[in-house]
């Protein structure tokens, strides 16, 4: 047991050490506001931001890059009032609701992140969006797409969470940093190493499935040899993710960052829907990788065992399954899917060291919702947690978008439990 942990500890260092080389960019620390604004999925550039204290004192002026990015940094934490300058605006750009204003609070030593949703401008003549028009429907298309996206993202995170939950009945709470991690490491290669950012997410998954079979390898496996409930590795898991989370502060800092390729492209109109390449792109890469996870399970050797060890470790093992193999092949994919999810959401959005955690509970919605064990089921429920939380915003604020997605998640499983691919389960 002692030679696991120092050969863990020693494995964590190195990679460490990686993250702490020339990835790392931006202030050590952070007290203030930042956001970025989008229209349609592309940066909108040059939108005017205004920072006044509560009681209308002026602190700063900002003005978006060429990501659509602005970050105003304040000396002391309190309430605040950000105006975006309606003004400063595409023509063709308005803010979603008409409420340019918002009141966040900055905390001491964190940043806040303002949102305002934007969406095109009805033309003279056209119907508005709240009685069923045409630019209505053409928003409801964009944000179905748009959560599609988000929904694969959420489904390659919750299909390793859920694997990893049917073959060994760990509850990884520290699951949201394999996808912190996925995106660090890609952005320490793309950035720090200058290596183009398709091959830098290919050595994110390689390092971080590597990484999973490590964890298993010399640290759960251990725990599960020496009879550790799965209460008790639930619980260690929250703090492997605590631990995670401020290693990964420290070294990235609290900054939000984008990669060097693919960060502002020209929309493509297809339809009703616009989008940059990488977003078709990045479906495309999504959809495969489960397809092949899909296939894999249900046709391989591999895939036909860890379904055995799912459905019953001990009778498996009897019929001469090695069980601890299985779960370790298990740790390595679903740590290296997780990996890709980090990635493909840093492409998305931006990065930032919350980012996983800020993702898990939609991916626990997603599993919980599918039915907890089921690979299939995870893809279902993301899918579904996915285009409502985007659709919703058509009705509510985006700041509430994902609590919408959790009522849905209440109420279905009040009247089905097991979730939607789930099995009823007898206890007792």
């Amino acid at each position: 047991m002692r030679r696991a942990v120092i050969a863990f500890t020693a494995f964590l260092g190195g990679l460490i050490f990686l993250l702490a080389g020339p990835a790392h960019a931006g202030p050590a620390d952070c007290q203030g506001l930042r956001g970025t604004l989008k229209l349609q999925g592309q940066p909108v550039n040059g939108a005017k931001i205004a920072v006044t204290t509560e009681g209308g004192q002026p602190v700063k002026e900002a003005t978006t890059n060429a990501q659509g990015i602005w970050d105003v940094q304040v000396e002391q934490p309190g309430k605040y009032k950000v105006t975006l300058d309606v003004g400063s605006l595409p023509q063709n750009a308005e803010v979603r609701g008409g409420n340019n204003v918002r009141t966040p609070t900055v905390y001491e030593g964190n940043c806040s992140t303002v949102l305002f949703a934007l969406q095109p401008k009805a033309a003279p003549g056209q119907a508005p969006q709240s009685d069923g028009g045409t630019t209505f429907w053409q928003q409801a298309a964009q944000l179905t797409f748009e959560g599609v996206n988000l929904g694969l993202i959420i489904a390659l995170g919750a299909l390793g969470l859920s694997l990893i939950y049917g073959t060994t009945g760990l509850t990884n709470f520290a699951h949201g940093e394999l996808i912190t991690l996925g995106a660090v490491i890609a952005y320490a290669f793309n950035v720090g190493f200058g290596i183009q950012l398709i091959p830098a997410a290919i050595i994110a998954v390689i390092v971080a499935g590597a990484l999973g079979y490590g964890q298993d390898r010399l640290f759960w496996g251990q725990l599960r040899k020496r009879g550790t409930g799965t209460i008790a590795m639930m619980i260690i898991s929250i703090g492997v993710a605590i631990l995670l989370r401020n290693l990964l502060q420290f070294f990235f800092g609290p900054q939000t960052e984008n990669f060097n390729d693919y960060v502002t492209q020209p929309g493509i109109t297809v339809g009703p829907i616009t989008a940059a390449p990488k977003n078709f792109w990045a479906i495309g890469i999504e959809l495969t990788v489960l397809v092949i996870v899909g296939i894999a399970l249900m046709k391989t050797r591999t895939g036909k065992a860890a379904r055995a060890v799912a459905d019953n470790p001990a009778l498996a093992a009897s019929s001469g399954i090695n069980v601890d193999r299985v779960i370790r092949i298990i740790w390595t994919a679903g740590a290296a899917i997780a990996a890709l999810a980090g990635v493909m959401l840093g492409l998305s959005q931006s990065l930032k060291f919350t980012m996983g955690q800020d993702i898990l509970l939609l991916i626990f919605a997603g599993v919980t919702l599918g039915g907890l064990g089921t690979a299939f089921g995870a893809l279902v429920g993301s899918l579904v947690v996915g285009v409502f939380i985007q659709v919703s915003t058509l009705w509510v604020p985006p700041e509430l978008k994902s609590v919408g997605a959790l009522a849905v998640l209440i109420i279905v499983l009040l009247f089905r439990p097991q979730g939607i691919l789930g099995r009823r389960e007898r206890i007792g």
